[in-house]
């Protein structure tokens, strides 16, 4: 920390409760009043070096030798002005990155200037604040921090804008150095001892990187974003560093945020309001400085402040904004990450639909439009903003998901699914369209999608049987493994119309592994003598049977699903739940007369009952 001391004499002011005077054999003949303080003075001192005095002082002239003036407004209050009233004595005193900007502030209400008298305060100050202060790291920090009690005056003063020019500047020459900073070196040996091995050296690295992230952390949001939009526009830090230092930040200014929410008395609501507000501002304020880049900051990162967006119910653009950067990286998440808080829900679903639909947007080209007439307004649009719109343009395109990225998200979401599922307020079509969002050649098994499906419909049992029916169409009963089909053969909550699915691939699979069922239902021996066609055969009955021993199902004590095929036409007898898979006037016992039908019409019947080669669009 650089100070500088002004004057040859000591200090002499004497102060009492709420008089201050200085040693002198002339008595007095000025009183100055600072925010309930008096100081007993002298004209001729203060007059010679204040203009600002010399006009109150001219515009009263009072019969009294005790002349009062009150200066209500000064800014920096008691401790700015001792230093300009010792400063026109003569007496020593000390500036600092701490008082500069106060006593700055001052010298120019007294209008402290070189018409005046040469060598007055202002000169010295500028000075030292140019040739000094802002040459030092830190110091620029403290004095940009001190501007924010002074706002109007630092802004009209040019110091804000001065400070914010001097702390870039330093970022911009060394990105990449930790020699500045004074919070690294401050804290090195503790975090050296908290941490081993490779933790510490990744801990050191990521503070190396990001050291100028930590110090201007302790800055207040709008000197913040200000900084920050200097440190962007010069454009030699790295977008990753940019990503770095707003996670610092964001780490220090939006800790439990929820605990904002959860006050209940009624005198802390303005509190609780003003809290809120200001955190919204600064979350908003975070968003607009993320780096357009894909990758730079982390997905983790993005859904922690989306999240935060929720609590804090920030702007609708910031939330898009947040959902759309979310989407070109979703196959870093994890199913934590995507848990967002609601109002209406447990789970902010809608915004976890949005991010999919962005996920799945990558790599396509926006719609064009018909070309137009360009009017006043858009002949005088300027080149940066066409360039900003193609830049994002080739972003978008540059930035498509890849097959192996769509292939873990699909596993992302399934496990989404699973999570949600529990919640008794989430609608049946919301959860069919986070399911959805999904292509069907991503899921490479069904056996997840399988387990969120058994979750809902166990927790949402007022579900009509239509209801049940349109949730399963999701679900192909081809991608399950043989652990989910015995599970679902017994599953008394699913359609009979999938428990017959899922009976009849397996029987299937089973016979075209080998011949290892010993009784094979005549119908299904139809169907196979007419599409047994090995390279088809295969693709329909394909399966992944992997999966995860968190995720897998206890089979002990479950039979075999065989025997259900012996009563299977009793239950058709019972349900009338394939009723709309046959044509009008086609009555109960017909279906038993399908379902064992002569090997020379199976394929037609089947595809009545069984839409094999149907896409997911088409089944109904």
């Amino acid at each position: 920390m650089k100070f500088m001391k002004l004057g040859s004499r000591p200090d002499t002011f004497y102060t009492t409760d709420s008089m201050r005077s200085v040693s002198s054999d002339v008595s007095s003949d000025i009183i100055i009043q600072v925010k309930g303080t008096r100081y007993l003075l002298h004209k001729f001192p203060l007059l010679s070096k204040c203009l600002r005095l010399q006009k109150l002082c001219a515009e009263r002239v009072e019969a009294l030798q005790l002349q009062i003036v009150q200066l209500p407004d000064f800014p920096g209050g008691v401790e700015a002005f001792d230093l300009c009233a010792k400063f026109c004595y003569g007496i020593t005193i000390t500036l600092s990155a701490y008082n500069i900007v106060s006593t700055r502030c001052a010298a120019e209400y007294l209008q402290m200037t070189e018409d005046v008298e040469k060598g007055n305060l202002i000169y010295k100050i500028e000075v030292f604040l140019n040739s000094c202060i802002l040459h030092g790291w830190r110091d620029s920090i403290v004095t940009l921090q001190s501007t924010k009690a002074f706002p109007m005056w630092s802004e009209d003063l040019g110091v804000t804008s001065r400070c914010i020019e001097a702390i870039a500047s330093k970022v911009l020459s060394y990105p990449n150095k930790v020699n500045l900073s004074h919070s690294y070196s401050r804290r090195g040996g503790r975090d050296d001892a908290s941490y081993n091995g490779s933790e510490s050296q990744r801990h050191n690295k990521s503070m190396s990187r990001g050291w100028w992230g930590e110090d201007l952390a302790e800055l207040g949001i709008d000197l913040y974003w200000r900084t920050m939009m200097a440190i962007k526009s010069g454009g030699k830090v790295p977008s990753n560093l940019i990503g770095d230092a707003l996670r610092i930040y964001a780490s220090r200014w939006l800790p439990n945020i929820s605990n904002y929410i959860s006050i209940d008395s009624d005198s802390e609501l303005d509190s609780v309001g003003e809290v809120t507000s200001k955190n919204r501002l600064l979350l908003e304020s975070i968003v607009s400085l993320l780096p357009s880049e894909k990758g730079e900051v982390s997905c983790s990162f993005l859904l922690k402040l989306l999240k935060a967006a929720n609590i804090l119910k920030v702007s609708s653009s910031s939330k898009m904004e947040l959902a759309r950067r979310i989407g070109l990286q979703l196959e870093e998440a994890s199913v934590s990450d995507l848990l967002i808080p609601s109002d209406e829900m447990i789970f902010d679903v809608d915004v976890v639909i949005t991010i999919l639909e962005h996920f799945m947007l990558q790599g396509q080209s926006p719609p064009t439009s018909p070309p137009r007439a360009k009017g006043e307004f858009e002949r005088r649009r300027s080149r940066s903003a066409e360039n900003v719109d193609m830049m994002f343009q080739e972003s978008r395109r540059s930035s498509s998901a890849t097959h192996s990225s769509k292939l873990k998200v699909a596993k992302l979401v399934d496990r989404y699914l699973q999570k949600i599922a529990k919640d008794k307020s989430l609608p049946l079509s919301k959860f069919i369209a986070v399911a959805e969002g999904i292509p069907e050649f991503a899921r490479l098994d069904h056996d997840d999608l399988y387990k969120a499906i058994d979750i809902y419909l166990k927790g949402h049992p007022e579900l009509t049987k239509s209801e049940r029916k349109s949730l399963c169409r999701i679900l192909d009963c081809k991608k399950l493994s043989v652990e989910a089909c015995m599970h679902a053969a017994q599953n008394e909550m699913l359609p009979l119309r999938v428990v017959v699915q899922v009976l009849f691939f397996e029987q299937a699979r089973a016979a075209m592994a080998g011949g290892q069922v010993t009784e094979l239902p005549s119908n299904i021996k139809a169907l196979l003598a007419v599409c047994k066609t090995p390279s088809k055969s295969a693709a329909s009955f394909s399966t992944n049977g992997t999966v995860p021993p968190e995720d897998q199902w206890s089979v002990s004590g479950l039979k075999s699903p065989k025997p259900n095929v012996s009563t299977l036409k009793m239950k058709l007898d019972e349900d009338d739940d394939l009723d709309d898979s046959f044509p009008n006037g086609i009555e109960k016992s017909s279906k038993i007369k399908a379902f064992n039908m002569t090997p020379n019409r199976p394929k037609r019947m089947f595809s009545k009952l069984w839409p094999i080669n149907r896409s997911t669009s088409e089944k109904n």
